[in-house]
């Protein structure tokens, strides 16, 4: 696997955020990549060498992590990750799929082809991320492209209900799979739900959603 270097924050939705919500954000997904692992201890000053960015939006930032229960404050310390248990993940990827699939199944019959071309450089970059091995990268992709998805929709607390799962969940089998080769062909499942969806191919969709979705539990969330 390619070593890791030190992500881009990520930009997520319509508005700008502010550098502290980008600081956020990028934890999260380093969160959710399995790159923090729990019941570590980080400090302030050691995330903000590894992000590139100064102590303060990174303390501010793992506040706002603390009050979604993602990481713990350890006094004089720093912030110590916060264990998900097998039946979180399990109920976490239940709920999903019983937002997620019949979801993106519907986008088959509504979405414009326009509105879905124009997630198709969002796709190729979780292709690109998963061949560079860049974990971080390869999740902050993964997440614009399924919320952008369900966006289509039209339902924005739909969204924002997925968002939090997502947020809530972790991944820490994709090392693993980025070591064996196997997270490419992972990569590739989000073009073929785009093409589907352009087909108006309801079946492929369902049947590429579960099958992608299952990953999630089956595969990346092992720890």
């Amino acid at each position: 696997m390619a070593p890791q270097h030190t992500p881009a924050l990520p930009l997520l939705g319509s508005r700008k955020p502010s550098h502290r919500e980008r600081v956020a954000d990028a934890l999260r997904a380093a969160l959710i990549a399995g790159e923090l692992r729990p019941g570590e201890v980080y400090s302030a000053p050691g995330l903000a060498a590894r992000f590139g960015v100064s102590a303060t939006p990174v303390r501010e930032a793992m506040l706002d992590l603390a009050k979604e229960g993602l990481v713990d404050t350890v006094p004089n310390k720093g912030f110590r990750v916060t264990a998900v248990s097998e039946r979180q993940l399990d109920e976490y990827t239940h709920i999903r799929a019983l937002i997620e699939i019949p979801t993106t199944v519907g986008l088959a019959g509504t979405a414009d082809p326009v509105a879905l071309e124009a997630l198709r450089p969002v796709a190729q970059e979780i292709v690109t991320s998963a061949a560079a091995g860049d974990l971080i990268a390869y999740v902050e992709a993964d997440l614009r492209f399924h919320l952008g998805l369900l966006a289509l929709a039209g339902n924005r607390h739909l969204v924002d209900v997925v968002r939090d799962l997502r947020r809530r969940s972790r991944l820490y089998g994709l090392t693993a799979l980025a070591g064996q080769g196997r997270l490419e062909a992972s990569a590739e499942e989000h073009l073929e739900i785009l093409d589907a969806l352009l087909a108006r191919d309801e079946e492929a969709v369902r049947t590429v959603m579960t099958r992608h979705l299952g990953h999630v539990r089956g595969l990346w969330a092992a720890p």
